[in-house]
């Protein structure tokens, strides 16, 4: 394998070509990037970066003097792949041949209908999105998120720390309870009363309204009760879909993101994928899916690379139990493992009412996956007790 494209310039693009590096691959590396910043950290972007505490400086992903010896295409968007030649073609014209394509393109943050061309709407997946948004809310004023997953949920506690009035707006009858269940997702999202935040659950948005022409600004989330929630600002965080339509036509096998095995390969010999756009097996759970965490975009590169530089013929190590953390309000909850494979879940450290505990999920007697919320010497031990199962688990079959 004489040359390598990488396909998506975030971190999972940037953990594929240091894995390259690191395992010894030697040849020509492209790294291609359809914003115009080199690789930074989309996690401070609704927390520290959003209030003002971090520079954008402060974001960067490279080491100081780190030499990839990459080209770098930044601006450069994928439209498509030719998977005979292995050519992949960008918007402006040009193309990008490569024996080993690792695709990275990540995700993007879902729109909500009717609220196109209103000032003070907001996504937040990419700094040029943290940047108008944090200008918003210098302005002051009441915040409305609608959306009360993690980003939601930390850019209403970034907002409410700079003094906004905030109202938060969940479609579901329980916020968290995708991720954590509908128990630790009552006890999570009652962060939210504790600091003044209003949030409103099992409801969902019928409109924006705002100034009429254009360049008009937002005034108020319409919901489908009736009410009318006035607002300066509003951020929609209702989810992200995986940046794939590039490859439609391609062969690649494409089914909520791109369908890898348990080692990152797609059915196109020479085509891997990692990061936020790769659904890949998981053992644990026996089917594909897709892993949107910081901790899986460092991670499991290395896997996808080895797979990529040995044409598959190596069985990588199993992956570690999905793991993820969110700061709000000052608490830091980290979550590690699936809930949706547990029939109970059970505080065993702490207590609900002191917003400190350690809660753990299980089929039977055996964890699954395990929630602290400001426990995190505990929560480490379990985590790694649930990385030593899995693996054992793996190896015995």
């Amino acid at each position: 394998m004489k040359s390598v494209a990488v396909v998506g310039a975030s971190l999972a693009g940037l953990s594929a070509a240091r894995a390259l590096r690191t395992q010894g691959y030697d040849g020509r590396l492209v790294i291609v990037g359809d914003e115009p910043h080199r690789p930074y950290d989309r996690p401070p972007l609704s927390k520290e970066f959003l209030a003002g505490q971090v520079a954008e400086s402060d974001l960067v992903l490279e080491a100081d003097g780190e030499e990839l010896g990459a080209e770098w295409l930044l601006g450069a968007r994928a439209v498509g792949l030719d998977r005979v030649d292995r050519a992949i073609r960008l918007a402006d014209g040009r193309t990008v041949r490569a024996d080993g394509v690792v695709v990275a393109t990540g995700a993007s943050a879902r729109a909500l209908p009717g609220g196109h061309g209103l000032q003070g709407v907001h996504v937040l997946r990419t700094l040029d999105d943290a940047r108008a948004l944090r200008e918003d809310l210098a302005r002051g004023g009441r915040l409305v998120v609608i959306g009360g997953g993690f980003i939601g949920a930390e850019v209403a506690s970034t907002a409410r720390g700079l003094g906004l009035e905030v109202t938060v707006v969940e479609a579901a009858p329980t916020a968290l309870a995708g991720p954590l269940g509908t128990a630790m997702g009552e006890l999570v999202s009652a962060l939210h009363a504790d600091h003044g935040v209003r949030l409103l659950c099992g409801v969902g948005v019928q409109a924006l309204s705002g100034d009429s022409g254009e360049g008009g600004r937002v005034r108020a989330v319409l919901l489908q009760d009736g009410r009318r929630l006035p607002a300066d600002t509003v951020v929609v965080g209702v989810g992200a879909r995986p940046c794939v339509e590039w490859l439609e036509g391609s062969g690649v096998v494409l089914e909520n993101g791109v369908r890898c095995d348990a080692a990152g390969a797609t059915n196109v010999p020479g085509v891997v994928a990692v990061g936020d756009c790769a659904a890949w097996y998981d053992p644990a759970v026996g089917a594909h899916r897709r892993v949107e965490h910081w901790t899986g975009a460092r991670e499991r590169p290395a896997a996808a690379v080895t797979t990529l530089l040995s044409g598959g013929a190596t069985v990588p190590e199993p992956s570690r139990p999905p793991y993820f953390w969110s700061d709000q309000y000052d608490v830091r909850i980290q979550f590690a493992g699936c809930a949706a494979g547990a029939d109970s879940v059970a505080i065993e450290e702490g207590a609900a009412d002191d917003r400190s505990f350690l809660a753990v999920y299980r089929p039977g007697d055996r964890p699954v996956a395990v929630l602290g919320v400001d426990r995190t010497r505990p929560f480490m031990r379990l985590r790694k007790q649930l990385a030593t199962e899995a693996a054992q688990k793996a190896g015995s079959r």
